[in-house]
């Protein structure tokens, strides 16, 4: 068992990009659902602190993650500031009415999860949105820090990945039957099959098993998104950034040398600089050099996402750069 999207093979902003447009899409699933269903199951507000071990860590916080940001209390019985802090979490966890969800870890009992957490001391608290673990503070926090805390984190968690929370309703009965899983699409294998491929290393296959869905069915965004991402993984793959780089430096005006520095600059996390040495490469090259530099800037603005305001801006600039 091993938390998803912790890490993509060191390519920490690409992972963070896939687990927001792909937990953004679920979210959206999920409400166009239980709008037709006539409204979501609410829970009821002691469901909202939850106790984890590791054998329910996958479905209790990385699933869940997907559709409420989860907190993460790490803590013992013998630890005196987490008996501190731990009252604390679960009344906010209660009074935020749903938008987060506090999932309590007793490390005595969970001594992996600790350690892939990278746990040093308790209490530690962390969180995790959208398969993604973030680290929020370690020891016994103020409250007014704890709330400025959780409210930039319920803040990112709706404005980068469209989670709004669970529905709470203070009638409902604690524990109640949650309600049922959707039923998996018919590309949903294939899909899987191309995420564990980018786990293992495996780009050709992640390609290869993407092409497969889009040729079945042709407008599946998860399908586009994972297939430019592990396109552009397959690209940098085998490159000396040394090489690269030095090349991109002493041929301003080689096209194919800047689009393999972009490649890299984005990769690396280094957006603005990836587009904006393509949109100048596009402003000063011609014909066949300037279709490829602008192509490969319209395949990287898919990775990126075009609800990200770097990609609205630079959509403006490349615009300048071709009229």
């Amino acid at each position: 068992m091993q938390p998803r999207n912790m890490s993509m093979s060191g390519v920490v902003d690409l992972a963070a990009v896939k687990a927001a447009q792909e937990a953004k899409a679920k979210a959206e699933q999920a409400r166009a659902e239980a709008a037709r269903q006539g409204g979501a199951g609410a829970v009821s507000p002691a469901d909202l602190v939850i106790d984890v071990d590791e054998a329910t860590f996958e479905r209790d916080v990385l699933q869940r993650s997907a559709e409420v940001p989860v907190v993460i209390d790490f803590w013992a019985e013998w630890c005196q500031p987490c008996k501190q802090l731990s009252p604390v979490l679960e009344r906010l966890a209660v009074e935020y009415n749903g938008r987060f969800l506090l999932a309590k870890i007793d490390v005595d009992a969970n001594q992996m999860l600790m350690q892939q957490f990278g746990v040093q001391g308790i209490p530690a608290v962390f969180a995790v949105v959208a398969g993604q673990a973030l680290p929020l503070f370690q020891g016994a926090a103020g409250e007014a820090q704890i709330r400025e805390t959780l409210d930039q984190l319920v803040a990112v968690a709706e404005q980068r990945f469209g989670l709004t929370g669970l529905t709470v309703d203070p009638e409902a009965e604690p524990g109640g039957q949650p309600e049922p899983a959707a039923q998996a699409g018919p590309h949903d294998g294939l899909l899987e099959a191309a995420v564990q491929a980018l786990d293992a290393g495996d780009l050709g296959g992640a390609v290869q098993a993407y092409k497969n869905v889009l040729a079945e069915d042709p407008g599946n965004t998860e399908a586009k998104l994972g297939l430019v991402q592990a396109e552009l993984l397959q690209r940098v793959q085998g490159l000396d950034p040394q090489r690269v780089r030095r090349d991109a430096a002493e041929k301003p005006a080689d096209p194919q040398a800047q689009i393999a520095a972009a490649d890299l600059d984005l990769v690396g996390g280094h957006v603005e600089d990836a587009f904006g040495r393509l949109i100048d490469t596009v402003a000063r090259t011609v014909g066949d050099d300037r279709d490829a530099a602008r192509v490969r800037l319209l395949e990287l603005f898919e990775v990126v996402g075009a609800d990200d305001p770097r990609v609205a801006a630079a959509r403006r600039a490349l615009a300048r750069a071709l009229f």
